[in-house]
């Protein structure tokens, strides 16, 4: 199961869990995390998104402020990319499967102390990417 938070194009956000997930595939189940047991789980569907954030934990630390910047003395395995949504969130981080004509890709933060392991971002929600 992964955890995840999605945040919708038009701002709304729920968070849950997920295990059919796919990449490739244009829709995916999430139960939410503040459901019954036994719930049915919800169809999303990802063109609806802005991303889906795989998060390490739901509360995360609203102390932490997220860094958009590389630790010089780590490798990045991947090319460093810059994505600046409609809303005008950014984040920085690395990718290995970024390409223009793609419909979605994932990023991974720059920032090792971020709540988010890697975000899933739909290309569609995007006003700016850009390889740094």
């Amino acid at each position: 199961m992964n955890q995840i938070v999605i945040r919708y194009q038009d701002g709304h956000i729920m968070k849950g869990v997920t295990n059919d997930f796919l990449p490739a595939k244009d829709r995916f189940h999430l139960i939410p995390f503040d459901s019954a047991p036994n719930s049915k789980p919800l169809e999303i569907v990802v063109a609806d998104l802005k991303a889906i954030f795989f998060v390490k934990d739901f509360d995360g630390n609203a102390k932490h402020k997220e860094v958009k910047q590389f630790d010089p003395s780590k490798p990045a395995p991947g090319r460093k990319i810059r994505v600046v949504f409609k809303d005008g969130e950014v984040i920085v981080g690395i990718t290995q499967g970024y390409q223009p004509e793609r419909p979605c890709f994932f990023v991974l933060p720059a920032d090792g102390q971020s709540n988010n392991e890697r975000c899933f971002v739909v290309a569609s929600a995007t006003r700016e990417v850009t390889f740094l």
